[in-house]
This record gives structure tokens, sequence and C-alpha cells, in this order.
């Protein structure tokens, strides 16, 4: 079966917050002494997701 691709939709802050989140998670599962190979991967992918503009029509 295939995956599944899901699109989210984040402005610039909500992008940076779920960054921040991220690091977070990771330097407390560092501390913890477990791994972080999927946060490291999420990482990857949120910095690297190309960033694109929409226009939002209002009702």
């Amino acid at each position: 079966m295939k995956n599944p691709k899901y699109h989210i939709y984040l402005t610039p802050d909500e992008r940076r917050t779920v960054i921040n989140s991220l690091i977070d998670l990771r330097n407390d599962l560092i501390l913890q002494g477990r791994y972080t190979d999927i946060i490291d991967e999420l990482l990857i992918k949120l910095t690297k997701a190309k960033v694109k503009k929409i226009k939002v029509k209002e009702v």
C-alpha cells in the first residue's frame, strides 16, 4: 500500500514554533539518553521544505 502524502500550510511564526518545539524535544531525548533519529528526520524535512505563498480568500 502507498503511504499518503500530507501537506501542511504554516505561517512563518507557526513554522518557527514547530521547529523550536522539535529542537526542545530533541534536547530532552538527548538528556534522557534516547534515540533522536525520527526527530532529526522531521527537522531535516521541515527545514528543506519549499515555501509556497498562497492567497487566502476571506469570506
